[in-house]
């Protein structure tokens, strides 16, 4: 027999206790999961497919679709890129902003948690300001300067500015996480002889992964999905990003093959979804401390 508690706690025949609230949670997810998982089934779909039925069915298995994987998907166009440097491209430029700005936010972070000097509020406040430009309002800036430094058309020049603009976001997250750790446990490693460095390499970087953890798949992500600064400072093929790619491919007036886009897609997806699995166990970490640190 079910009975209604004012809580909006049912209880179920067997005595377990059902949550309304819970269980209308449960399926609003569940509707909007449907929605998003039926459009990668298409797009898994769609790039094995050779014709799809009323746009939807899949029909004629081929690998037509990733023919770009071995040669160009345009004969009529000599000079469409290879995609491999193209995706060499956008791993170098992903992976380049995370080690920028995962070594610089914990090192920064740190020492904006943990050390006191003068302008010290300034630098956190800056940090801030800087990371809610957008950046589309300094692009001539941007242009200028890495026309200055000989870094146009080369992706060590988007690497050099993308990282600028999330550096700070990554400082302010890690300074969060050191602000967490307490003292105490710093301190008896400073006392037992570690020096700062030491103390910082030992004690407080394998309290903080999961901060790592967060940083590294944002700023990856910010990377490898970065389009703006490509196609504004880079012009040759051989700078080429793989957004870039999928952007050429698109405002095509030739293009009619969404199979080829759906493969393109696919593929472009590939690398992001390994970088998570192999990172996301470490969001999941907690970290167990004493009282909360920081000044």
């Amino acid at each position: 027999m079910f009975k209604k508690s004012n809580n909006k706690i049912i209880k179920n025949r067997s005595g377990g206790k059902i949550n309304l609230r819970e269980v209308g949670i449960i399926i609003f997810l569940t509707i909007i999961s449907i929605g998003i998982v039926m459009g990668y089934l298409w797009l898994f779909a769609g790039s094995f497919s050779g014709e799809l039925v009323y746009g939807i069915v899949p029909k004629n298995f081929s690998l037509k679709n990733w023919r770009f994987l071995w040669e160009n998907p345009f004969p009529e166009n000599p000079d469409w890129p290879n995609i491999w440097p193209i995706l060499f491209n956008t791993l170098y430029l992903g992976s380049g902003v995370t080690l920028i700005v995962v070594t610089v936010s914990t090192l920064g972070g740190y020492v904006i948690s943990r050390m006191k000097f003068p302008g010290r509020s300034f630098l956190l406040a800056s940090t801030l300001v800087l990371h809610a430009f957008p950046a589309i309002t300094l692009l001539i800036a941007l242009y200028y300067i890495l026309k200055t430094l000989n870094l146009l058309d080369t992706i060590t020049g988007v690497v050099l500015a993308k990282a600028g603009f999330f550096t700070p976001f990554g400082i302010w997250v890690m300074k969060g996480f050191f602000d967490g750790i307490s003292w105490d446990m710093e301190m008896s490693a400073l006392i037992d002889g570690a020096t700062r460095f030491q103390a910082w390499h030992k004690v407080m970087l394998p309290i903080v992964k999961p901060g790592i953890a967060a940083i590294s798949i944002f700023s990856f992500l910010m990377g490898w999905s970065e389009y703006i600064f490509v196609i504004t400072f880079n012009r040759s093929y051989s700078s080429w990003t793989l957004t870039s790619y999928i952007s050429a491919i698109v405002s095509d007036y030739r293009f009619s093959d969404y199979g080829l886009l759906a493969a393109v897609s696919l593929f472009y997806m590939i690398p992001v979804i390994l970088f998570f699995i192999f990172t996301q166990k470490y969001l999941m970490e907690i970290t167990l401390g004493g009282i909360k640190g920081g000044r």
